[in-house]
């Protein structure tokens, strides 16, 4: 009886080894079923076992298989992944280059925001200039001094006074327009001698006379302080001087104070 329990227990010793094995693999088959991802090759294994055939054996056959298709998943896994990262980089890069484009729009329009802006400073000035330019006047000849008034009387002018003021000048003096406008009259004038008219940009005229030389021509237009001639003593003259007179028009006989006239546009004489 003593060798009978010795014998019987080293076989239920196995019996329990084979039992351990067994639920084993079904637990790693069912482990991987539950996923979803080998239900259907675990169900052979389970066939197997219940035919009563090799249960042990196919249990340890699916686990080897179910450890082939875990490895595969991962690989899936792993390929999903890099697939989401490369995704991830190209959306990144996508909009890196939307900020760079919207970065380089602004740039740009800045920059032409900005040349924009010293064009139209650049034209305020020319226009500035220009005005400045129409609207200036000078003396008709530099550093002189008016030798004879207007108005003053005598036997020398047809209209019994003088219609302009004579200014100092020595033969062969620059003469030079007071003020921008356009040559009306340029030669001969009768008791003006050479003379020059122009017409300015307010409607007003000047006239310069007794010149001995001039360098306009009608048609022409000249700016403040241009030259339009040389002083001399040519027509009804008694020396070497310059005649100047301001004019509300274009004719004989519309003469103004050329002193009030200069001293309007801001020339100190």
């Amino acid at each position: 009886m003593a060798f009978g329990s010795r014998t019987a227990a080293p076989g239920k010793h196995r019996g329990s080894s084979r039992l351990s094995r067994k639920t084993a693999g079904y637990a790693g088959i069912a482990a991987l079923a539950t996923t979803g991802v080998v239900a259907t090759i675990a169900a052979p294994a389970f066939a197997a076992d219940n035919n009563g055939h090799s249960a042990e054996d196919t249990g340890q056959n699916s686990i080897v298989v179910a450890d082939g298709l875990q490895a595969d998943l991962q690989d899936q896994v792993d390929s999903q992944q890099r697939a989401a990262e490369a995704i991830a980089v190209q959306a990144q890069a996508e909009a890196d280059a939307k900020q760079r484009a919207a970065e380089a729009k602004r740039t740009a329009e800045a920059a032409e925001a900005k040349a924009k802006s010293e064009r139209d400073a650049a034209e305020r000035a020319a226009r500035d200039e220009e005005r400045k330019r129409l609207n200036t006047y000078v003396a008709p000849i530099t550093g002189s001094y008016v030798s004879t008034n207007y108005g003053a009387g005598g036997g020398m002018w047809a209209s019994g006074s003088h219609t302009g003021i004579d200014f100092h000048a020595d033969s062969g003096t620059t003469v030079h327009a007071v003020g921008a406008g356009t040559i009306v009259e340029a030669g001969w004038g009768g008791a003006y001698g050479n003379n020059v008219v122009i017409r300015h940009n307010d409607g007003t005229y000047t006239q310069y006379g007794h010149m001995s030389s001039l360098s306009v021509s009608v048609g022409q237009t000249v700016g403040a302080g241009e030259q339009i001639g040389l002083s001399g003593n040519t027509g009804n003259s008694s020396g070497a001087h310059l005649h100047f007179e301001a004019r509300s028009g274009a004719t004989y006989g519309t003469d103004i104070n050329p002193l009030a006239y200069l001293r309007s546009h801001g020339v100190d004489v």
